[in-house]
């Protein structure tokens, strides 16, 4: 039994029912025979996975599905072995380079060069119409490379471009050098709407049978938009937690009436919460250190550092003018360079919140 957000995944460009242009423009590169290197990007859950693994069907069929995860070694100068996973089809990669930190550009440099060297031959059709295709290589998190990562990925585009295409996915370009934006056909993927939402919500409603008792249908549909506007529209999310309500009560097949409808709120979520509320009202060493022990906890739970800050601050700015917010933004930008510069994610985010406690006093 898989999850909703996989069962009912769109396989193909047709599928796909939001964001038309988008749609129609990547459906015309993949039927045009002179497929770019790609760079998608946008917020996370807005569905670019998705557009990419049915603009793959779209140009080479079904045979894409068939996935299998390799394990690749690489030897660093220093002699250190590395072990790095490869999802591939016989027609794609998808590696996440960032993953290997800053050996990230042994991975590009070894693994890129190795798929391009190699060229793809189609013979579907017949032996006398034999044609060169090209290989496909997906780089999960592109804004997370190094930059000398980015400067070997330059190169191995320039060099090898007649074998591979590669499709980089981010949430935001800004960390992406130049020579790479300039080489690559940018696709910005937006977050859907609320509606957009809602309209994949109620079509999973219908394929799944499900009841709503004693409910109008402006009520559904007003829960629906519950769900879509507390996901921060973020599809993924608002799958998840739709499924998680239908699941885990009663509340769907069994309401009496619309207020028993309640949207999932993230444990994480309301802690960071809690957290902003510590640092508003108690401003201590004391305070500082049970923090840390909280942002521990959150860390141990896999919830990426940058997450727990960029929440951090939104929930920390609400209720105050001006100029308290674009002081404390831009200590958060401050500390949000040095997460992505550093080694130990903790450290900054203590930092961050010593250094909001000392804006908030100053600011008393």
């Amino acid at each position: 039994m898989s999850l909703w957000v996989d069962k009912y995944r769109p396989k193909s460009l047709d599928q796909l029912n939001y964001h038309g242009t988008i749609t129609q423009n990547l459906k015309a590169l993949s039927k045009s025979g002179d497929f770019p290197h790609l760079l998608i990007y946008g917020p996370s859950g807005a569905g670019k996975k998705t557009r990419i693994y049915a603009t793959l069907n779209e140009i080479f069929g079904t045979s894409v599905e068939k996935l299998k995860i390799d394990v690749k070694t690489f030897v660093t100068s220093s002699n250190r072995k590395l072990e790095f996973n490869v999802l591939s089809s016989p027609y794609h990669l998808e590696i996440t380079p960032s993953d290997m930190g800053n050996n990230d550009r042994v991975v590009i440099q070894d693994l890129l060069k190795d798929v391009a060297s190699t060229e793809q031959v189609d013979f579907t059709a017949s032996t006398k119409q034999v044609k060169h295709r090209f290989k496909i290589v997906v780089i999960n998190e592109a804004e997370s490379l190094s930059r000398d990562a980015q400067a070997a990925l330059r190169r191995t585009m320039e060099k090898y471009s007649s074998n591979i295409r590669l499709i980089l996915v981010c949430n935001s370009i800004s960390n992406i050098i130049p020579p790479i934006k300039s080489r690559t056909l940018l696709v910005r993927i937006p977050s859907p709407t609320v509606g957009e939402i809602n309209g994949v919500l109620m079509n999973i409603v219908t394929k799944e049978g499900l009841k709503f008792t004693n409910n109008s249908e402006e009520q559904i549909v007003t829960f629906l938009n519950k769900v879509a506007e507390s996901s921060n529209r973020n599809l993924r999310r608002a799958l998840l937690a739709f499924e998680t309500i239908a699941m885990q009560t009663d509340v769907i097949n069994n309401a009496n009436n619309s207020q028993q409808l309640s949207v999932i709120t993230l444990d994480w979520e309301a802690i960071i919460k809690n957290i902003a509320q510590t640092i508003r009202t108690s401003r201590t060493v004391a305070t500082l250190a049970k923090i840390r022990v909280t942002f521990y906890e959150l860390l141990s739970h896999c919830i990426p550092a940058r997450v727990i800050l960029k929440t951090l601050l939104f929930n920390l700015i609400a209720g105050y003018n001006s100029t308290i917010t674009s002081q404390l933004v831009n200590v958060g930008a401050t500390f949000d360079e040095r997460l992505s510069l550093g080694q130990k994610s903790i450290f900054h985010l203590e930092g961050f919140v010593a250094k909001a406690m000392v804006v908030l006093e100053n600011n008393q």
